[in-house]
């Protein structure tokens, strides 16, 4: 049988995610930007209170506007609730955001290299890829005046680089774009700045957020973005009515109530990414700057492939990308200061 597929989705190859080893309890496993501290201790309180003892509430169908969750992120960012929708990850909203703009044929545009999922989203949608390089001082490559696309990603700070872009560049940017500009904001908690106040600013600007990464609930999958109230009436007519469940909108309140406890593990993780950085120049290794909770960095002679592999060997897990622009690297997780001293040993040993 032929199965009756659109084409585009017969011909698209799909997203390939980071490599989860089934034994992963044996594995230093820095190759997903996964936080290597576990989440708010209120967190897990909070999922066993909402399961109870015999686990009746997971009976009855979970709350579909997410409300307490809008209020408690309202109270983070600075918005109110109308501001906001919570997701089922950050890539739910990437997705309803080109539903919801880019219709079949018309065009999305985001840098490259970035996240490399914004093209299959397109591409299932049959919305059309623009992509832009970067220059030498990280701004973005050949951007027109006008930029006449329906949406346009911009990953800040980039992955898999590290560095951000500058707040009045991407001011710049949400002048000069016709369509929807989104920051994915996915790494800011471990970056100097954040652009969240251009929402207020610019009716075009919308910014995604995880919590996958700095509240240390990606096994959750919990994200959110901020736009325009017209914005999120919008994205909410069309996404999965219970988009999240009972025990993930537990968990994120208490995560989003404990800012003390995100403080102080985004603190250690950038004090260690630092740390980190500066161990790898001493060994020759090209480190770019990186205010997201990993590092891009080159070996001396230019074979990420063969750094990858001796770290494998080892069961030492980060990512390599085959991409031509990213081949000659490694994008490299920050765990645990542990984790990282015995990153560096295999590191000597491989060279």
């Amino acid at each position: 049988m032929t199965l009756p597929l659109r084409p585009n989705i017969a011909s698209m190859a799909g997203y390939v995610p980071g490599y989860q080893p089934p034994d992963i309890a044996s594995w230093i496993k820095i190759n997903t930007n996964e936080n290597p501290y576990p989440p708010s201790p209120r967190v897990v309180k909070a999922i066993l209170d909402e399961l109870g003892p015999d686990g009746a509430s997971l009976r009855a169908y979970p709350s579909a506007s997410s409300q307490k969750l809008r209020e408690a992120a309202g109270e983070v960012f600075g918005f109110d609730p109308s501001w906001i929708i919570m997701a089922n990850g950050s890539d739910e909203v990437l997705n309803n955001l080109i539903r919801a703009f880019a219709a079949e044929g018309e065009e999305i545009g985001y840098v490259h290299p970035s996240y490399s999922y914004y093209a299959t989203l397109a591409e299932v949608q049959g919305a059309r890829v623009r992509t832009f390089g970067l220059t030498e001082d990280f701004r973005i490559a050949g951007f027109p005046e006008r930029y006449e696309g329906k949406v346009f990603f911009l990953t800040t700070p980039n992955a898999p680089l590290g560095p951000a872009f500058p707040i009045e560049y991407i001011e710049e940017l949400a002048g000069r774009c016709d369509g929807m500009l989104v920051l994915d904001e996915t790494y800011a908690e471990f970056a100097e700045s954040s652009a969240v106040d251009l929402v207020k600013r610019h009716e075009n600007v919308v910014v995604t957020r995880t919590l996958s990464k700095s509240y240390s609930l990606a096994g959750m999958r919990l994200g959110l973005a901020i736009a325009r109230p017209e914005v999120i009436a919008a994205l909410d007519k069309i996404r999965d009515h219970y988009n999240l469940d009972r025990l993930a909108q537990a968990a994120c309140v208490a995560a989003l109530r404990d800012q003390a406890y995100l403080a102080e593990c985004c603190r250690k993780i950038r004090e260690t990414r630092e740390w980190f950085s500066g161990q790898l120049r001493a060994l020759g290794y090209d480190v770019i700057p990186s205010q997201g909770n990993y590092v891009f960095a080159t070996p001396p002679d230019r074979d990420g492939k063969r750094i990858y592999d001796g770290l494998y060997q080892r069961k030492i897990l980060v990512r390599h990308f085959s991409d031509p622009l990213l081949s000659h690297g490694l994008r490299i997780s920050i765990g645990t200061r542990q984790d990282m001293e015995q990153t560096l040993a295999a590191l000597l040993e491989i060279d």
